[in-house]
């Protein structure tokens, strides 16, 4: 029995080089990290600011919940927009949740 013992912790020696090498492996897990995951969603948070700060009033908009319509009013204090759907309706939502400015005469296409 004690000859199995020994031989199991022969074979376990450690390598001289085993912690630079694990070193590496994380630097590289960072940059794939950064590059696959980090920056393509810093770009798109930033085109998403820019799209909310470029919006106008009479500006067409696609909202995330799919509704397409024109800005009446933009709340500045509080984030809010008013769209007009057609005549009729009106709908107030969170800049955040629009998605897309729209060419002008989008509405009227539809």
């Amino acid at each position: 029995m004690s000859l199995f013992i020994s031989e199991a912790h022969a074979a376990g020696g450690s390598s001289a080089g085993g912690g630079m090498e694990m070193f590496i492996m994380l630097g590289m897990f960072a940059v794939i990290f950064y590059f696959m995951i980090y920056r393509p969603q810093a770009k798109r948070v930033k085109a998403h600011k820019t799209l909310m700060s470029s919006m106008s009033k009479g500006d067409e908009v696609l909202s995330s919940g799919g509704l397409v319509g024109k800005i009446v009013k933009i709340s500045d204090d509080n984030d809010y927009i008013l769209l007009a759907l057609n005549e009729n309706n009106e709908v107030t939502i969170k800049k955040d949740f629009v998605t897309a400015v729209l060419p002008k005469g989008s509405l009227k296409s539809l």
